[in-house]
């Protein structure tokens, strides 16, 4: 295939499965609705939560058992290795990878940890033991906002890597391909 002006596009790789892409963004679209909701339309908000809570368990299910990209034993790395991939994107010499990089793979961790705790203390508030309970209110509102920082840093590394390496991550969400290796 031949691009504009005679260039020939660069090679991609599938890397992203309809799973994780699917996965991606019906999280980003419940836990949306499941914010802007709060105690308003509770109603809404419970069923999305309840959305977000099966979608977390068939993503760590999928975590061991999908294709290589999606499994876990590809990008979670102990946390010295995620500082220093932090560490090199500020200095503008991290490398790039064709799945997930540390730091992504570090952040993936904490949404996932952030959000199953967001479930776990919104189920709880339903619960005759905990019916309520300001504690537990207060904490689940704190993941919920730990949540929405951790999106925001998510979204911000996703905009320098995609800077930094050229190429479009959002994308490549989207359609599940990226450039091959360089």
């Amino acid at each position: 295939m031949i691009g504009a002006g005679g260039a020939t596009p660069p090679a991609t790789v599938k890397v992203w499965d309809p799973f994780v892409r699917i996965f991606h963004w019906s999280l980003v679209s419940c836990f949306v609705i499941a914010y802007a909701t709060g105690d308003e339309i509770e109603r809404v908000h419970v069923a999305a939560g309840y959305v977000i809570a099966g979608l977390l368990a068939a993503r760590i299910v999928w975590g061991f058992v999908g294709p290589r990209h999606a499994r876990f034993s590809s990008f979670v790395r102990p946390p010295r290795v995620a500082l220093a991939y932090v560490r090199d994107v500020v200095m503008l010499r991290a490398p790039r990878y064709v799945g997930h990089n540390p730091a992504g793979g570090a952040m993936i961790v904490a949404l996932l940890i952030a959000l199953a705790g967001t479930c776990a203390t919104g189920y709880v508030m339903t619960t005759d033991a905990y019916w309520g309970s300001k504690l537990i209110e207060h904490v689940h509102e704190f993941l919920a906002n730990l949540t929405v920082g951790l999106v925001v840093a998510h979204v911000i590394g996703v905009l320098i890597m995609s800077f930094e390496h050229r190429e479009n991550l959002v994308a490549s969400m989207i359609s599940g391909r990226k450039r091959a290796a360089d």
